[in-house]
């Protein structure tokens, strides 16, 4: 069954136009909640001492590259550990309808298997950049056991695109204007000059200070 991309990218492209439009309103004001709907987590419970929040998409490659670079050493350290609560959030880049496609098709396959989906993505960035990123898409979709009858199912959705935009403006309400964002307990973390999003070590201080506390 062929994927009828681009429906979907006119939907998304609409979309992103709004989005777009309301960034413009927010501009950086308001604040990150400590829960919003859709949130997917790893770690400590919720409540915990700690929250580090990122924001991120699957077509950001910044994102990817902390995702490779950082992410093993911040789980082992922080999550595996149970020391924070790793909260990840969806705000969709270029090409929306390829992030939206993907965030789809990772909570399609269920919230065990969110995490693997989405790093998967990531990891194969260059493959949804590409001509047609549909082969990634399904080839992963696949192997989280979803079948393309069902991926094309989730991908076309309104429901699911409805949910997608609303994190995006969640996120945009919350001042988030770029990917990846980390939130340590509400305040942002930043490693000036980096091309990937925080450091490790910067990151590292800022939570090991509120875990002393």
């Amino acid at each position: 069954m062929k994927f009828r991309y681009a429906d979907m990218s006119r939907r998304a492209a609409l979309s992103a136009a709004a989005l777009a439009a309301m960034a413009t309103l927010t501009g950086c004001g308001g604040a990150a909640p400590a829960v919003a709907t859709g949130d997917m987590a790893l770690g400590a419970p919720e409540g915990a001492k700690v929250t580090v929040i990122e924001y991120a998409s699957v077509t950001c490659p910044h994102c990817a590259e902390w995702q490779k670079e950082t992410w093993p050493a911040f789980k082992a350290k922080y999550v595996d550990t149970n020391k924070v609560r790793y909260v990840f959030r969806e705000l969709r880049t270029g090409p929306v309808p390829v992030a939206a496609a993907g965030f789809t098709i990772a909570r399609c396959a269920g919230s065990d298997k969110y995490f693997d989906v989405v790093h998967k993505l990531m990891a194969d960035i260059e493959g949804l950049h590409s001509a047609d990123p549909r082969t990634t898409l399904f080839r992963i979709g696949n192997e989280a056991g979803l079948s393309n009858s069902q991926i094309e199912a989730c991908i076309k959705d309104p429901e699911n695109l409805k949910a997608s935009d609303e994190r995006d403006r969640a996120a945009i309400a919350a001042g988030v204007s770029g990917t990846p964002t980390f939130l340590v307990n509400g305040v942002q973390v930043m490693t000036p000059g980096s091309g990937s999003g925080a450091s490790l070590a910067d990151l590292s201080t800022a939570i090991d200070a509120e875990l002393a506390k």
